[in-house]
């Protein structure tokens, strides 16, 4: 396994993360714990999780996956040579059983972290990220932002402030965002700079062959202020693995949540074509092409990837060891140009 070390900080990470979000949905607890002892097992020490898993959300499993963390944890020990990720949810419409109100407020953070320390059965979380932005913004299938949010007022300083507590606390170490974009990242930044408070050491991102919408603004951003990108999606839903070309695999992803068509689209399925037939040209899968593509980007810190069997989770983790020529890097780059960002 790789190593770096995350942004602003001693920390030193697996370049490959385990994300967790099927904990509690499409895995089992103890299914759960076998994915965590394999994944311990070759050398991942960083693992990803969010108060609202497992995903797709509902009330009746809200906070599953970091329970199974939690007991995990606990029959394991050895905490210390771990990196804990989790996160706090914006406000969603929908998920209003998480808290109320649902938002960035001192209150909320506050309780959004003792749960999430209640859950995961540890006195520390090691990256504590906002998961989505308060105001209204383009995310999840959205290109771009035609409109204002003017019901929403910035509170960086606020919510910075907060953090600073409760790293005083010990209760989180460092902190991240997640689905942001340019501009806030900025501003958190420069209120951190200018009031001495807490700096944003990642962003949590979707990044992959079919959404490389990251690389317009955000990847100059993060590369010149060195804040990380931790990459999720990096196999679009698995539709990046090719399986889903000739039809829907039953119990996939896909297959249980229909509602989730960001990479289900024509032009997403017509990208995928090419990109299967350019992996399978130079004796790779899909899979070993795509995970190694984002891995090879300078932005990414590491890569989120998830599985619901250990059979996929080994062929995700053995992707660290392909090496993609710069021939190849050169006919991504063609297709990417012929059909931009398919899934954003």
């Amino acid at each position: 396994m790789n190593y770096t070390t995350l942004s602003h900080t001693n920390i030193k990470i697996s370049k490959i993360c385990l994300g967790t979000m099927t904990f509690g949905e499409q895995n089992s607890e103890s299914e759960a714990h076998e994915q965590l002892d394999y994944a311990v097992s070759r050398g991942i020490n960083f693992i990803d999780t969010a108060e609202m898993y497992p995903i797709a959300a509902r009330e009746a499993t809200l906070g599953s996956t970091e329970r199974y963390i939690g007991t995990w944890l606990k029959h394991r020990g050895k905490r210390d040579d771990l990196v804990i990720a989790t996160k706090i949810a914006g406000p969603n419409r929908g998920m209003g059983y998480i808290r109320q109100p649902l938002d960035f407020s001192a209150k909320s953070i506050r309780e959004a972290v003792d749960l999430s320390l209640k859950n995961l059965q540890t006195d520390y979380i090691d990256l504590y990220q906002l998961h989505w932005p308060e105001r209204v913004m383009n995310m999840f299938g959205q290109r771009g932002v035609s409109t204002i949010d003017s019901n929403w007022k910035e509170n960086f300083f606020d919510i910075l402030t907060v953090f600073d507590e409760l790293i005083k606390a010990g209760k989180i170490k460092h902190i991240g965002v997640s689905n942001e974009a340019p501009w806030a990242v900025m501003k958190f930044i420069s209120e951190s700079e200018k009031h001495q408070l807490p700096r944003i050491a990642s962003i949590q991102n979707p990044y992959s062959l079919l959404n490389r919408l990251f690389e317009v603004g955000l990847s100059e951003v993060c590369m010149r202020e060195h804040v990380g990108l931790l990459a999720y999606s990096p196999l679009g839903f698995g539709v990046l693995s090719g399986k889903h070309l000739e039809k829907t695999v039953p119990n996939s992803r896909i297959d249980l949540f229909p509602q989730f068509t960001r990479y289900t689209n024509a032009n997403a399925t017509k990208a995928t074509k090419r990109y299967q037939e350019l992996a399978q040209d130079n004796g790779l899968t899909l899979t070993q092409m795509a995970l190694a593509f984002v891995q090879h980007q300078s932005f990414v810190t590491s890569t989120i990837v998830g599985a619901t069997t250990l059979e996929q989770l080994k062929t995700n983790i053995d992707s660290h060891q392909v090496e993609l020529s710069e021939k190849i890097i050169k006919e991504i780059n063609s297709i990417q140009e012929s059909i931009p960002n398919p899934a954003p």
